[in-house]
């Protein structure tokens, strides 16, 4: 098998130029049919393996993608992130793309800016989205492609999700119908699409079931540790039979606030997070949780933008699956 053979050899190999072969491999060009499949034929058979740089010219590309992860996030969101974006490692690889790593928020959005004005990417995933979303005005505006990891209220913009909504109504529903008629629900800033999203579940479960919903134990924007203890104090007040969750980490801090009090899980509270991950994998007892493939999550994102960025037709939402998993937390 021939090794590191050029244009050059591709073209006095066939006798044409070394624009003919240019052409063949870009696809721009006048060229004949019948020149074009001897030369993608000889490449096929030589395994020839076009230059990224001179395909990146060709082609005006740079065969790079940013990845946008947001400055706030906390440890415990560590593992979303991990297996998203081991996704998106494994589509882009096979596809010959790289990956840029950066990270932005609300206010300052000067490495981003300056990733787009030096054209040094080809499209760009948002891993978290916002209610009020200057990151995405700015990529609106400036005409690349992209797509978000998550639900946005922005008009064509292209959203890679999972159905919270739909999952934590399911999961909700179930937990009522096992009798667990008070329900508390703890969740993080309101700030973010996901809570609302989740929060609109929990309602959904509670109005088509004809349950009325107690707005004291409704505890939203609980973003620290010491904010989740209080809630839970209250909630201990209050005759909860369980205590929803909105994500892992929120669930860690519950369940660390229940064992300080000795409070006895099942037996004394049930407890489901609308999120799970590995850091609840070891729990005893096994907490009930929504279980979301985050990593396929993160490929169909990078196969949806390159798809776009190849002039495709995408879909405007894609919602891959989701199991509510039943655990001793709730029996």
């Amino acid at each position: 098998m021939d090794k590191n053979i050029t244009i050059t050899d591709v073209a006095e190999a066939l006798g044409v130029s070394k624009t003919t072969v240019s052409r063949a491999i870009s696809g721009k060009g006048r060229i004949g049919e019948a020149t074009r499949k001897r030369v993608m034929d000889y490449i096929e058979e030589h395994d020839y393996k076009p230059n990224v740089i001179a395909q990146g010219l060709a082609k005006s590309r740079t065969f790079n993608l940013a990845v946008v992860m947001p400055t706030d996030y906390c440890l415990v969101d560590f593992p979303f992130f991990q297996n998203c974006l081991v996704g998106m490692h494994e589509m882009s690889s096979a596809l010959e793309y790289d990956l840029l790593l950066t990270v932005c928020d609300n206010v300052d959005m000067s490495h981003l800016e300056r990733i787009v004005s030096n054209r040094k990417v080809d499209g760009i995933v948002l891993m978290r989205t916002l209610v009020e979303d200057k990151v995405v005005r700015l990529l609106s505006g400036r005409g690349i492609p992209f797509v978000a990891v998550g639900s946005t209220h922005y008009k064509k913009v292209i959203q890679i999700d999972q159905n919270h909504r739909e999952a934590c109504k399911e999961m909700t529903s179930i937990l009522l119908m096992k009798k667990m008629k008070r329900i508390a629900l703890v969740g993080g800033s309101e700030n973010y699409v996901v809570t609302q999203s989740r929060l609109k579940g929990y309602l959904d479960a509670h109005a088509e079931l004809g349950i009325p919903v107690q707005n004291e134990l409704v505890f939203l924007n609980q973003d620290t540790p010491m904010m989740v203890e209080n809630a839970v104090d209250l909630i201990l007040q209050r005759n909860v039979d369980c205590i929803a969750c909105m994500d892992d980490g929120i669930c860690v801090n519950v369940l660390n606030k229940l064992k300080k009090e000795h409070i006895c899980i099942p037996e004394d509270m049930k407890v489901a997070s609308y999120f799970n991950s590995t850091v609840l994998e070891n729990h005893i007892p096994s907490i009930t949780s929504l279980d979301f493939d985050v990593k396929e999550e993160g490929r169909v994102a990078i196969r949806t933008l390159i798809d776009m960025i190849e002039g495709m037709e995408v879909e405007s939402r894609v919602l891959p699956g989701y199991d509510v998993v039943l655990k001793d937390s709730t029996k």
